[in-house]
């Protein structure tokens, strides 16, 4: 984490360590033949920042991005024990709620799916995967890249 959730505009690290961590892991990310310019969007770490993370992130040439709120697409890193919890079908719902009650729908929106979630979680979002890209599909929408989209 950059920031404190109690007190957002608490950093948690300097600008040299921000500017490392970033670093580390564009050097993870080359491993798979991802190089920095093929890599400009960046989501900061549990989804938290504020205007000096955001600040830095420009710094490095990188445009900060998020999840589009409305839907809770992002809780599939929850698992049963937690108070928070959300079952895919939980989630499932919420985007096709919103998908059928906000005037824009989800045109234009950014759905976050962790890849990598606890363990604990059985009931895996990603597995999912395929109904949910079939109902968008049946319902007009078509699936862009973030890169495609914030051109």
């Amino acid at each position: 984490m950059y920031a404190a959730w109690e007190k957002r505009d608490s950093l948690l690290l300097s600008q040299v360590q921000f500017n490392e961590d970033l670093q580390k892991n564009y050097e993870a990310m080359k491993k798979f033949g991802i190089i920095k310019k093929d890599a400009l969007y960046f989501l900061p770490p549990f989804e938290w920042y504020n205007d000096t993370i955001a600040s830095w992130t420009h710094q490095q040439g990188l445009q900060l991005i998020n999840y589009s709120p409305g839907t809770i697409s992002h809780a599939d890193y929850t698992w049963p024990e937690l108070k928070n919890y959300k079952s895919s079908e939980d989630i499932l719902a919420s985007i096709r709620k919103y998908a059928t009650n906000s005037k824009q729908g989800l045109n234009g929106f950014i759905l976050l799916i962790h890849i990598g979630v606890d363990p604990k979680r059985t009931d895996k979002l990603y597995n999912y995967l395929p109904q949910l890209i079939q109902w968008l599909q049946q319902k007009g929408y078509h699936a862009k890249r973030v890169d495609e989209l914030l051109k």
